[in-house]
């Protein structure tokens, strides 16, 4: 940290930067960087950086993730280019405000990366079905009832959000599915704002999920054998755990970072890289590595599985927590050939 930065924190920035902007904005617009603004405000929170002098590049592309998947939007999922660009700007905006006060260095702004536009509002990116079969049949040989595994096999079987795994709690599962009303083991995702779990969609999220005796089995072996049995800050045994509490998002999405790129499975790398000296081995870069899957990758694969299997919407819509409108736009990742060949098996004498 350079000695002629001051400390301040980043709402009180925020909120002089705001003052500072209203002789030359209007209030719709200013309440739209509000808004962006809050939310780079709440990663902080999160990432507990209560000092703008100690924010890094780093940083700045760790909110950049954060943020492209959809965390504090009204959007169900990802967010689109031309949204995020805009979120970005803003940010970018507010840092060179913040290099005049002496709260960053005065280029720092620059760090902020912008994304290109190219007219397309979705991620193409997904975790092929097969990937994850192979990722999954690795952990339940090597690392079996891991915390890797655990996080890895609930997010492919439930398809849930990466949000939706964080707030369960141990209280959360029915292994033995002897619930009222069970046909099996299951999963109860719950909407606790009040308690540091919301979940994405709120109390309309909440659902059971059945899951297989095999998910059901791997869980048990976890809690008995390898979760650190820890309490949250608000008293509740979170089932994915850390030796401080409940795991942090950008945590749980860095295992999935790691786990999907191919030199992780001893695979050779497809983009001609020595393992020994490739930047993406860091922890800090693995988001980089053009093979690496975010949590939404591994729900469009997911959904791609179920689309592929011809499964009904329905369910699949109950289960995944998302409209068949959203799914469609934002998971389904069939090809138009794969597309085809299944209305080839469901009209006559094609």
């Amino acid at each position: 940290m350079s000695d002629d930065l001051e400390p301040i924190t980043p709402r009180e920035a925020i909120q002089m930067y705001l003052d500072a902007r209203r002789d030359d904005t209007t209030e719709n617009t200013r309440e739209g960087q509000l808004y962006r603004l809050r939310a780079f405000a709440t990663w902080c929170d999160e990432e507990g950086i209560e000092n703008l002098n100690e924010l890094s590049g780093r940083d700045l592309y760790a909110y950049r993730i954060w943020r492209r998947e959809g965390n504090y939007s009204d959007h169900d999922e990802e967010l689109a280019p031309t949204t995020l660009r805009g979120d970005l700007a803003t940010l970018r905006s507010f840092l060179r405000f913040c290099g005049d006060i002496d709260a960053v260095p005065q280029a720092f702004f620059d760090r902020v990366p912008l994304p290109s536009v190219n007219g397309h509002e979705v991620s193409d990116t997904t975790l092929d079905p097969e990937r994850a079969e192979s990722i999954l049949d690795y952990l339940g040989e090597y690392e079996y009832a891991s915390r890797t595994h655990v996080i890895f096999l609930l997010l492919w079987h439930t398809g849930c959000r990466v949000g939706a795994l964080r707030a369960l709690d141990v209280g959360d599962l029915d292994l033995e599915g002897d619930r009222p009303n069970a046909d099996g083991p299951g999963i109860h995702f719950v909407h606790r704002p009040d308690a540091g779990t919301p979940l994405k969609n709120k109390s309309k999220s909440q659902r059971w999920n059945s899951v297989s005796e095999y998910v059901a089995r791997v869980l048990e072996a976890y809690i008995d054998d390898r979760r650190i049995p820890v309490l949250d800050e608000y008293g509740r045994d979170p089932l994915i755990t850390t030796e401080h509490g409940r795991m942090a998002r950008t945590t749980l999405r860095t295992t999935l970072y790691r786990v999907t790129r191919p030199c992780w499975l001893g695979k050779e790398c497809p983009h001609d890289e020595d393992p020994e000296t490739c930047e993406y081995q860091r922890t800090e870069r693995m988001s980089k590595c053009p093979s690496a899957r975010s949590p939404h990758d591994v729900r469009s694969g997911r959904l791609t599985y179920y689309r592929l299997n011809e499964t009904d919407r329905g369910a699949v819509s109950d289960r995944m927590d998302a409209s068949n409108e959203i799914l469609d736009k934002h998971y389904d990742r069939r090809s138009e050939r794969q597309k085809a060949e299944q209305r080839r098996n469901l009209l006559p004498d094609t």
